[in-house]
């Protein structure tokens, strides 16, 4: 190892005695039966430390100033826009031409979905990905890459890739090299060679696709051995391998991974179904300890390279379950920031869309506590909706299965009353089928509708009211690409046979974006909305993540309200049903912080579908 800067190499010294031995410590948890290993963490140290030596001196610099602000992801200011690079912008170049208007609506966190290059075909929109080293040829190049995370840099955005570690394509080289025969590559794999073992796991585990990929096995002849049988682990599509990561190659092949696109760029990791990592028969294979073992110690590595790099953890799971990817103090079983440094609150998401649908705000109270025990050096992911479909069973241990059917066929248009324009997608075993659909389109704003208009008002009120209870929760909202212009479901006729996802995964209408001033139309008038709210929100410090939402009690029904504490304490109150309520507040005093106007605490108007944001009395 070497390098021209001695600073540097100090600094690096200095992260080795404080991270190093951490991650040794789970590297000899996992794979302390593997044979060398004493040389193989040598080389894991190795090569940890000639990324940091290698990392580009103005990455170096901002690692230093995140450092010295290690709560800038936290801060109210912070607001994220996830999108597809294709249906965007077209390419990387595209997305750079278009970052000036992602800075004018408050962005500052930028997450392109799947962009590495993918498997011809199926490829799971992007989930299926044949190199990590590359980027899909038809987005851009690896160039094109970098480039944008310096521009999105001085545009003052972090950038966030999916870094898919689960599982990868059947074209991927590591795939291809096990079907050719090469015995080191497809121990890279699970391969059970006998329908004995692969019935002896399938019997305690879920399905992810029970209708279009039912099962966690797909027979390879390629990969049999002596004449027999094969078959390799797919927890998602047949085409998606599960990597071995007790095997530590694996490990250190997506540790590479990682080190080699933080060098380029990449302020964040998503790390795509976290909790499948580790397998071990007679579980499900969810969230086992090795699975929090390993992502801990690519936190600690990637704390010695790249410290100002974050992990942000996909976990679609149990609300309490998602709390354990923020890590634990092995000693208190307290929770304690050693694992992902965010994570997706799936589960208030989740929340929000059943309370305006049932107009009950117990569930999300309730969920508000159980997610209080999240570390305050931690934060989630708010958001509306996102490219996948709205999983309801992760509240079957809140909401009885009969409610969260019902929500189900509510969203799809089919029961009396629903505004909605959904649809239904698919679930395991009798549960609740999912729901697809644009958040526009969920809330009942159908194509052409108009401000003035009784329904097109009604479903603006429910959109805003979904996004301003999300921007006043603990942690860093993103935006999904179009929510910002109300955009709605795309064409049926575009959606591919057999994945309903795409109904919300329309193309941007850059028209519909050109118009967002235009306060006479859905777009304008949503569009003017939001930002005044992401633009109260950066000026509001109970807004910081740090310390969690609060539930208020003594509510009338159909109010959802929850605290945010600071210097100005602030509720965030809405209204779930189509009529006005006027409630109490146990405060001296009030301001409304959008309207910036005082308000009388002992009579507070909520219209239909309003939510509000009142500063109170300490």
């Amino acid at each position: 190892m070497t390098s021209s800067h001695p600073s540097r190499a100090t600094d690096l010294r200095a992260r080795l005695e404080r991270h190093w031995p951490t991650a040794e410590a789970l590297l000899r948890r996992l794979y302390g039966d593997a044979p060398a290993l004493g040389d193989w963490l040598a080389g894991v140290r190795d090569t940890v430390s000639q990324a940091a030596l290698d990392r580009p001196a103005a990455l170096a610099e901002r690692d230093a100033r995140r450092l010295v602000e290690p709560d800038w992801f936290q801060r109210p200011d912070q607001l994220g826009y996830c999108f597809y690079v294709d249906r965007f912008a077209g390419t990387l170049p595209g997305v750079q031409r278009r970052l000036g208007y992602l800075a004018d609506l408050g962005v500052t966190y930028l997450h392109p979905l799947p962009l590495l290059a993918m498997q011809p075909g199926d490829n799971d929109g992007g989930f299926a990905v044949a190199d990590y080293r590359s980027v899909e040829p038809r987005l851009g190049r690896t160039e094109d890459l970098a480039a944008l995370a310096e521009a999105a840099h001085a545009a003052g955005m972090s950038l966030c890739l999916d870094v898919v570690c689960n599982h990868t394509a059947r074209d991927h080289a590591w795939a291809r090299a096990a079907r050719s025969g090469d015995p080191h590559y497809r121990a890279y794999y699970h391969v059970l060679d006998s329908a004995d073992a692969v019935a002896t796991y399938e019997a305690t585990l879920g399905q992810v696709f029970p209708k279009t990929a039912p099962g966690n096995f797909t027979p390879e002849p390629s990969l049999a051995r002596d004449g027999g049988q094969a078959w390799v682990w797919t927890t998602f599509y047949p085409y998606q391998w599960d990597l071995n990561y007790a095997n530590p190659a694996v490990f250190q092949e997506m540790l590479e991974v990682l080190l080699h696109l933080a060098n380029q760029g990449v302020d964040i990791f998503r790390l795509d179904s976290t909790p499948f990592l580790w397998k071990a028969p007679g579980t499900s294979c969810r969230g086992l300890p090795q699975t929090h073992w390993v992502v801990r110690a690519w936190r600690a590595l990637l704390a010695i390279a790249a410290p100002g790099v974050l992990l942000k953890g996909e976990a679609i799971v149990d609300p309490d379950d998602v709390v354990s990817f923020f890590g634990r103090d092995e000693a208190s079983g307290l929770p304690a920031a050693n694992e992902c440094h965010l994570a997706y609150n799936n589960g208030m998401m989740t929340a929000l869309w059943l309370a305006q649908a049932t107009g009950d705000a117990d569930p999300a109270h309730a969920l508000l506590d159980r997610l209080a025990g999240r570390p305050r050096q931690a934060a989630w992911i708010t958001y509306v909706r996102c490219h996948d479909d709205i999983i309801w069973d992760a509240l079957a241990t809140l909401i009885p299965h009969e409610a969260l059917h019902r929500v189900s066929a509510f969203y799809a248009g089919a029961l009396p009353g629903s505004y909605a324009l959904g649809a239904a997608f698919q679930a395991d075993g009798g549960g609740a089928p999912s729901t697809n659909g644009m958040a526009a389109s969920l809330v009942g704003l159908r194509p052409g509708g108009r401000p003035g208009e009784p329904d097109t008002d009604a479903a603006l009120a429910r959109l805003l009211q979904l996004y301003q209870v999300t921007l006043a929760l603990d942690g860093l909202p993103v935006l999904y690409m179009g929510d910002e212009v109300a955009l709605t479901n795309a064409p049926l006729s575009s959606l591919p046979a057999g994945e309903g996802r795409w109904l919300h995964r329309p193309d941007m209408d850059w028209d519909r974006a050109a118009g967002r001033d235009d306060d006479a139309t859905a777009a304008g008038a949503f569009h003017t909305a939001l930002r005044r709210l992401i633009k109260a929100r950066a000026g509001l410090p109970a807004l910081h993540g740090a310390e969690p939402a609060q539930p208020l009690a003594g509510l009338p029904a159909g109010v959802l309200g929850f605290r945010r504490t600071g210097s100005r304490p602030l509720l965030c109150l809405a209204n779930l049903t189509g009529q006005t309520v006027t409630i109490s507040l146990p405060a001296a005093s009030g301001r409304d912080a959008v309207a910036e106007g005082p308000i009388d605490p002992a009579a507070l108007p909520l219209g239909p579908w309003q939510a509000r944001w009142i500063e109170v009395s300490a």
